[in-house]
């Protein structure tokens, strides 16, 4: 057996903190207890924050490192190992991978390629062998607006750690993309698409969505309810659309867009989960609601780090700041993702639980990561 206690520790609970010390054995918190001593043989922590490991359960991160330029496919395993490697560096010790499922491959401007079963496989692989540092499950993001989702879906099973599904609908002019002219940027910035292309590929993709959207959204929450995952939504803009979320049994709203969805999933019971950069930047990059904004209105409950992983913690602390309880803000990135997730076993400091633990300091408000541990082991 294996111990190894923090002391003089500022431990984060889920809505205060106190100055003691955490016992770890083997891969388990065994004891907290309030102290200032600092017994022989143990790590004093010099008055750092310790909190339970981050939670992260819808990051796009995978997906740079498997396309780390337009174009340039990266070996899938490398990318894993990469990404793995990355999230365990920023205090995230458990993730659900986002991997986007539903492709177009017969639109040249608006292909994208399959990649999900492939990389999904490798994820297994790596578990199997104990290559991993942190905790991977998958999240599977269904794209209604595409051409293979349904068959792609059926290619998954029980074993492959599907825990999340999001239904996501990226068809021109509602949602994230309501302002056409924010995507007509976006497009333009990334594939250097003029107006002629920029109709093309919006009347193509609203063609799919009249034809495929309704039959791909029953599916994927068919599927959600079969591999009894949690179904997200994704980007929520009108009251009609948190209505169809309730519906589809949908236990998550992902990055709400505007004041009054987020209030109808409130109303709702769906939890709220906003993006971190939306924090740290001090808006969204789409022109949508601030975080900040629905954090004033207590609308605010989970935070992801969506496509920068060091954003997560930054994230949870100028929401910890705002609030005046750094407990409060490191809830949303630990125990509330937890709780959203179904996975009892981790997301709080308390015995029994599993010993996913980060310790950090501020430095002029910036968190500075001191030691990452997951499963007793550290990993960072």
């Amino acid at each position: 057996m294996t111990s190894h206690v923090f002391a003089n520790a500022t431990i984060l609970t889920e809505d205060r903190q106190f100055i003691g010390q955490i016992t770890i054995e083997n891969d388990i918190i065994t004891a907290v207890q309030e102290s200032n001593k600092i017994p022989h043989g143990t790590e004093d922590c010099n008055g750092d924050f310790v909190s339970p490991g981050l939670i992260e359960l819808h990051t796009d991160n995978l997906e740079r490192h498997l396309e780390p330029r337009p174009e340039v496919s990266w070996p899938v395993r490398s990318a894993v190992l990469a990404h793995d490697n990355e999230l365990a560096s920023t205090g995230i010790t458990t993730v659900f991978d986002a991997i986007r499922v539903g492709s177009i491959l017969s639109n040249k401007k608006a292909r994208y390629e399959r990649y999900a079963r492939k990389t999904v496989t490798a994820i297994n692989a790596l578990i199997t062998e104990g290559s991993l540092k942190i905790s991977h499950f998958i999240h599977l993001r269904a794209e209604t607006c595409s051409e293979t989702l349904i068959e792609e879906l059926d290619e998954f099973n029980d074993d492959d750690r599907v825990r999340m599904i999001s239904l996501m609908d990226h068809t021109p002019g509602q949602r994230q993309f309501r302002d056409i002219n924010q995507l007509e940027k976006y497009l333009s910035d990334k594939h250097s698409m003029n107006k002629e292309q920029l109709n093309d590929y919006f009347n193509f993709q609203r063609g799919l969505q009249e034809k495929l959207g309704a039959i791909h959204a029953a599916t994927t929450v068919a599927k959600a309810k079969a591999f009894d995952a949690l179904l997200a939504s994704h980007d929520d803009t009108t009251i009609d659309d948190v209505a169809g979320s309730k519906s589809n049994g949908t236990g998550l709203a992902e990055f709400p867009t505007t004041l009054e969805a987020a209030k109808a999933c409130r109303d709702e019971g769906i939890s709220i989960m906003m993006g971190a950069p939306n924090l740290v930047r001090g808006g969204s990059h789409s022109g949508n609601i601030a975080a900040a904004e629905l954090d004033d209105h207590n609308l605010l409950d989970v935070l992801s780090s969506d496509y920068v992983p060091a954003s997560l913690l930054q994230g949870a602390i100028i929401l910890g700041l705002r609030r005046g309880n750094i407990a409060s803000g490191i809830s949303t990135v630990t125990s509330a993702p937890a709780k959203a997730a179904g996975l009892n076993d981790r997301g709080v400091i308390m015995p029994g639980k599993r010993a996913d633990i980060i310790r950090f300091k501020l430095m002029e408000d910036n968190p500075i990561i001191k030691g990452v541990y997951a499963r007793g082991r550290r990993v960072g």
